[in-house]
């Protein structure tokens, strides 16, 4: 007899006695997915797919693009030509892999039982590398980008009065976050020519900024009885003039397979960047970094899942995804990285 979900079919079976039902909830399950609006690697610096696995991109030097290079005609002559600086520097997407298996035996008994189509295992299992690329993700941005050393220009919070390289913490109530980063934003542009449009703080300088003395102070009038003023991201995304603010919320267990779970912010909570970045690929403007994305398959997708046959004596499937990724610092001097910032 066919299997459907008719109520004549089914009050069929419960009458012939050969109805199993699957004993689980179909309705609710604990799964442990995390807001995607937690991740954050690829809303900081621009994604820049690319068809070949290793290949170059050029740089046009700031130096001769910033001078003026315009002189007064001889007469009778011509000035000399200017030279326009470029060279070159290379990207190298490697290739991660995650696989899970699904056993055919098992399966075999969830469907007897009648398994809801919500428990599809390739469902599950595409999900859960999908979310795990945007964790590792993550975890890869993190050490790439927010920690010591990985820009040039970089300051330290400290308590006592700052010296070369440092600044008040966040938590101290000596600072002025707002005319801090005010500061770092003139340095920039002035090194560069562009004001960096992207602050991304640790969840702890974020909680920090939320109670500071000076953060209320500039919002406390912005609120009703019904609605009262708050420091959100937008709002202090508008007190520090950048176009986009990001909080690094994403966690990940970094304990290994089997032992207790250590749970963990993926992004140091403590730190802070500062930086100007492109929101798309582009010739025209530079931008501190960029994540090259292989397109290994040629069709636009960055992260190709498939589902193939074990060897026939495990009666298992496998789910595999691919994905093909060099996050790079590409100007260095448009970002500046700041730790123990509270």
């Amino acid at each position: 007899m066919a299997n459907t979900n008719r109520p004549e079919d089914f009050l069929d079976r419960v009458a012939k006695g050969d109805f199993k039902p699957h004993t689980a909830l179909s309705n609710m399950a604990l799964s442990y997915y995390q807001d995607d609006r937690n991740y954050f690697a690829k809303s900081i610096f621009p994604t820049c797919k690319v068809p070949l696995s290793s290949d170059s991109y050029y740089i046009f030097d700031k130096e001769d693009l910033l001078r003026d290079n315009w002189q007064r005609k001889p007469e009778y002559g011509s000035v000399v030509p200017t030279v326009l600086s470029e060279h070159t520097d290379d990207y190298h997407c490697k290739v991660d892999q995650m696989i899970m298996g699904i056993s055919k035996i098992r399966q075999t008994d969830l469907m007897r039982r009648g398994l809801p189509a919500t428990a599809n295992p390739r469902i599950q299992r595409a999900k859960a590398i999908a979310t795990q690329a945007n964790i590792h993700q993550d975890a890869t941005f993190a050490k790439r980008f927010m920690k010591q050393g990985a820009w040039t220009n970089q300051k330290q919070g400290v308590d006592t009065t700052p010296g070369a390289g440092q600044f008040y913490k966040f938590s101290n109530g000596n600072s002025d976050p707002i005319a801090f980063i005010d500061e770092r934003k003139t340095a920039i542009h002035q090194a560069t020519g562009r004001t960096p449009n992207r602050l991304v703080l640790g969840v702890n300088v974020f909680n920090a900024l939320k109670l500071h003395a000076g953060i209320l102070e500039r919002v406390k009038y912005g609120g009703s009885t019904a609605n009262p003023a708050s420091v959100t991201e937008n709002v202090l995304a508008q007190l520090f003039g950048v176009q986009e603010l990001h909080v690094l919320k994403s966690i990940m267990n970094k304990g290994e397979f089997g032992a207790d779970a250590n749970m963990q912010y993926i992004g140091d909570p403590n730190a802070m960047l500062l930086a100007y970045a492109t929101d798309a690929p582009s010739t025209e403007e530079p931008s501190a970094g960029y994540i090259f994305t292989w397109d290994m398959l040629g069709d636009g997708s960055i992260l190709p899942i498939q589902v193939y046959d074990g060897p026939q004596a495990s009666h298992s499937e496998f789910v595999e995804g691919l994905m093909a990724t060099d996050m790079r610092k590409t100007a260095d001097d448009l970002a500046e990285f700041y730790y123990d910032v509270v």
